[in-house]
């Protein structure tokens, strides 16, 4: 059994806090035990108001006299001669002999002398118990105090090593070992902290995976453009025939606007992606949504179509984002479509579904489960050359994880994809 630093600080701390509660007590009971046999002075007022009434009486009403008084007082009170206790030492026999009172203290009492005026009587009080502990009282406190060290170690080794382990996770995770995990806690108490501390990681852990795949992302996706644009201006320089210096200005204006697309992009991603916006859920009617978007999409020259298979289906959303989330499916569709489009809104007891699906080329299967990474390109025919930059699909996955929906894509009965937004009628905010 290994003791670690927790677990040795916090078992003295606690070991000398009990240490010192019992002191105290102890303190506090000697206090009163001074206090109870000082109260004997009580019983020594007693003898001497005794005695006194006593050597005011004849001698053989004496015991008449203390009878009485010991049952009306309900101590016992007895005469015997003054010779008749050895225990009596030179010093106690001055005391006697100048009207004092003397005490002797026994194992569990106490008894009290007193010399009548015939100076060969003496009475006694006694014996009276001595409020003093036995040892029996001191042996069950050390037993208590050491069986609530054992429960004390019982209790806390445990919860020290889960800490220790920890902390020790916790530091190699701050030296940059992001895999580490804090091991499984066998404490209670600690192990919410152990689930907490590696889930944060995790997160951390993605959150720092995902900032380095956009920086590369990023950097690939600006290098294109500025290459094109500098070679631009390169051949602009040289150029003298005025056809092809404005076709060069055109090739550079063209790349300004495709790097400031890519910009807004990014910033709207960004912005997703680290800052989830305050949203505003209300009851919509789903189809009046949809309808909107394709009379936006109106100047399309293909089919566009839409088939409302609900019966007026009102869904709790934030409309902006279901807006926005619509478009970019109906802009991917555009782009990567061969001149139809179908939109399909249908719904079951738990979901509605809205479909976009077009008659393009499709995503390969491979590609279904990457298509709504940032930057994710499937193949040559969803590539910036037909526009965007692999974000508008991400940004419908975040849409959808805030409305606890889903996003995905399957096959499509025109030939092409179809994109699916998955919403819950009855969500669980």
């Amino acid at each position: 059994m290994k003791f670690g630093s927790t677990f040795i600080s916090l078992y003295l701390m606690m070991i000398l806090t009990f240490t010192g509660v019992s002191w105290v007590l102890d303190e506090y009971w000697a206090q009163e035990l001074e206090q109870d046999i000082e109260s004997y002075t009580g019983y020594k007022s007693v003898l001497f108001a005794l005695g006194d009434l006593l050597n005011h009486r004849p001698r053989e009403q004496w015991p008449i006299v203390l009878s009485q008084a010991s049952a009306k007082l309900k101590l016992p009170v007895n005469l015997i001669e003054r010779n008749a206790d050895s225990r009596f030492k030179p010093e106690h026999q001055q005391m006697l002999a100048s009207g004092e009172v003397v005490v002797y203290y026994e194992s569990t009492s106490i008894r009290l002398y007193h010399l009548l005026g015939d100076d060969t009587t003496l009475i006694t009080l006694g014996p009276v118990k001595v409020p003093t502990r036995p040892k029996q009282k001191a042996f069950i406190r050390i037993f208590f105090l050491l069986v609530t060290a054992v429960v004390i170690l019982l209790w806390l080794w445990p919860l020290s090593r889960d800490l220790d382990a920890l902390q020790k996770s916790t530091r190699l995770f701050g030296k940059g070992n992001l895999d580490i995990k804090a091991p499984t806690a066998f404490t209670p108490t600690i192990a919410p902290v152990v689930k907490t501390f590696n889930m944060m990681a995790e997160r951390i852990k993605a959150l720092l995976a995902e900032q380095k795949e956009l920086t590369n992302a990023v950097s690939h996706e600006l290098r294109t453009p500025l290459a094109r644009t500098k070679f631009a201006l390169q051949m602009l320089e040289k150029s003298e025939d005025r056809e092809k210096s404005r076709q060069y200005i055109r090739q550079i204006s063209s790349d300004v606007t495709e790097l400031d697309e890519l910009i807004n992009e990014m910033l709207v991603y960004a912005a997703f992606e680290h800052d989830k916006p305050v949203l505003d859920f209300n009851a919509h009617a789903i189809a009046d949504i949809i309808e909107q978007q394709i009379e936006k999409h109106s100047c399309f020259s293909g089919e566009l179509s839409f088939i409302n298979q609900t019966d007026e289906l009102m869904l709790v959303c934030d409309r902006h984002f279901i807006d926005r989330a619509i478009n970019n499916y109906l802009v991917n569709a555009v782009k990567y479509g061969n001149g139809e489009i179908c939109v399909r809104l249908t719904a079951d007891n738990d979901y509605c579904y809205i479909r976009v699906e077009d008659n393009g080329d499709g995503v390969s299967d491979d590609f279904k489960s990457l298509v709504f990474d940032a930057f994710s390109r499937g193949d040559e025919s969803r590539s910036r050359e037909t526009g965007g930059f692999g974000l508008g699909l991400a940004i419908v996955q975040k849409i959808m994880l805030w409305h606890q929906g889903r996003a995905y894509v399957e096959d499509s009965d025109l030939g092409g994809a179809c994109f699916v937004l998955c919403l819950p009628l009855n969500p669980h905010w």
